[in-house]
């Protein structure tokens, strides 16, 4: 069985911002995400995108724009990860779907397309319902977040993605 680090998008491998980011000149990889991606693959770690992509639904960007985003982070880092599943939908826009975080449909399907060993696997993200997905699968969490508060949300907390791959190789 293989481990895992799955990864949320916005606000982890890539700067958050208060509209939805699509475009690559919007697309701000901030620094240490490459060195991270680097230790984890090296530690022997499938890297895996988890990302809810929303806009989809509301109709303000493609799919084509995601992967047009996700290959330039590949570029950016190396082809360091190996997969990315994002959930195109909006209860508000289109139907309720399993595949949005918080629920886990995309972390199960990964986890059965690549035999991934949840106790061994990783959910870094920055929002909650990043922690009540991967909690969902069994893995364990790590929240990002300015001002890091460890809670009975997640196991772990950084401000950064360096610092929660740092956190991640203490236990590994």
């Amino acid at each position: 069985m293989n481990k895992c680090i799955f990864l949320d998008r916005d606000g982890v491998l890539n700067e958050d911002r208060t509209d939805y980011v699509y475009r690559i000149e919007d697309f701000i990889i901030p620094d240490g995400v490459p060195e991270a991606l680097r230790l984890l693959k090296e530690a022997g770690y499938l890297l895996i995108v988890i990302t809810n992509q929303a806009g989809i639904a509301k109709g303000l960007y493609t799919r084509n724009d995601v992967m047009a985003c996700y290959n330039y982070l590949q570029e950016q880092c190396g082809w360091l990860i190996d997969d990315i599943y994002y959930s195109p939908h909006h209860p508000k826009y289109d139907t309720e779907s399993l595949t949005r975080k918080p629920n886990s449909l995309l972390l199960e399907k990964a986890i059965a397309k690549y035999d991934i060993e949840p106790d061994a696997s990783w959910m870094i993200g920055d929002a909650l319902r990043d922690m009540q997905a991967g909690k969902r699968v069994g893995v364990r969490t790590v929240r990002i977040a300015h001002e890091p508060q460890l809670s009975a949300e997640c196991d772990g907390c950084a401000t950064n993605l360096l610092e929660a791959s740092q956190f991640v190789l203490q236990y590994a």
